[in-house]
């Protein structure tokens, strides 16, 4: 069973052109799509399309719209008292795969509500195989509220990976190792954020990623997954680091890619995957996400992870072993 946690879930609106995005024009729409959303919850309907139990922990009313439709979808969705309306994200996608988001920053949270989240994650942690925490925080969340919870976590057993960006990122960084989680998965962009590194290369470059992703096994985070959009990911473990790259892919949309190929690596793992065949079917989860609409979860049919090239790179030099 995965369990996640989405603190600053979204209704995610997707609108696609039928043309090129052009700042103060009038365009035409070929098609809009609503659908709830956050990182948390693209992992548990992944997972439900995988026929992998999962609960959704969100801050929401029980009879919302957006609860309803989750149970709709098969996932085990755990509402706790928000401190709001659920925001609205819009996403404006191009014909050749641009993506523009637009997203709002939602209800302001007290102490209370973070706890109720906090404590509606850590009673089911246990059962878990493995607990995600995933997104944005909420405004009036400190940016230590993951690093803390992760603290809180290791206390009850159970994995946890976290996927989130900018100060709560940074916040989980500059805590290690007492809060180090099992898994991470930084993009290019926000493992150069703490690292140093120039992001424009981390995303060209595997073994420079790896190098980087290698600062954060040395702080006792357990795996890092980075991905790498077109370039696919990397993935460095205690015992190794491995480049994967993705299969041939039109672009329909880069959201949810990312979260897709999170759910992959569990996925893989869940199956006692050796880490290169889950570093694939990571990539082939994204991949295959990117070639869909608006946030669309692949089926597993649509995989095609016997495309992925995976190749294995060498601690001292990054280099094919």
């Amino acid at each position: 069973m995965i369990l996640t946690l989405t603190p600053n879930p979204s209704i995610d609106r997707t609108v696609a052109l039928d043309g090129e995005l052009a700042r103060g024009q009038v365009h035409r729409v070929a098609s809009v799509t609503s659908q709830a959303g956050g990182k948390g919850v693209n992992i548990s309907r992944a997972a439900v399309t995988a026929d992998i139990p999962s609960i959704a922990v969100v801050p929401a009313a029980k009879d919302d719209a957006f609860v309803l439709e989750l149970l709709g979808a098969g996932i085990d969705c755990r509402p706790v008292r928000p401190a709001g309306d659920v925001r609205v994200n819009l996403t404006i996608t191009e014909p050749d795969g641009t993506t523009t988001k637009l997203n709002s920053p939602g209800a302001a949270v007290l102490p209370l509500h973070l706890e109720l989240m906090a404590q509606a994650v850590l009673v089911r942690a246990s059962s878990a195989d493995w607990t995600v925490l995933a997104g944005s925080l909420p405004a009036g969340a400190p940016p230590e509220f993951y690093a803390e919870l992760v603290r809180r976590l290791r206390e009850v057993g159970g994995r946890v990976a976290v996927d989130t960006s900018e100060a709560p990122l940074q916040a989980l960084v500059d805590a290690l190792p007492a809060s180090a989680p099992d898994l991470m998965k930084p993009n290019g962009e926000e493992l150069a954020s703490f690292t140093d590194g120039d992001a424009d290369e981390l995303e060209s470059d595997p073994r420079a990623t790896a190098v980087a992703a290698r600062q954060l096994i040395d702080r006792g985070v357990g795996a890092v997954l980075a991905t790498l959009g077109g370039n696919g990911a990397v993935l460095v473990t205690p015992d190794g680091a491995w480049h994967a790259t993705p299969p041939p892919t039109t672009v329909v949309s880069t959201v949810g890619a990312g979260d897709s190929s999170l759910f992959g690596y569990l996925l893989g793992d869940i199956r006692g995957l050796p880490a290169p065949e889950r570093l694939a079917l990571a990539v082939a989860y994204g991949s295959a996400a990117a070639g869909l609409p608006g946030t669309t979860i692949p089926q597993p049919s649509q995989l095609r992870t016997e495309l992925v090239g995976v190749t294995a790179l060498t601690p001292s030099t990054g280099g094919t072993a």
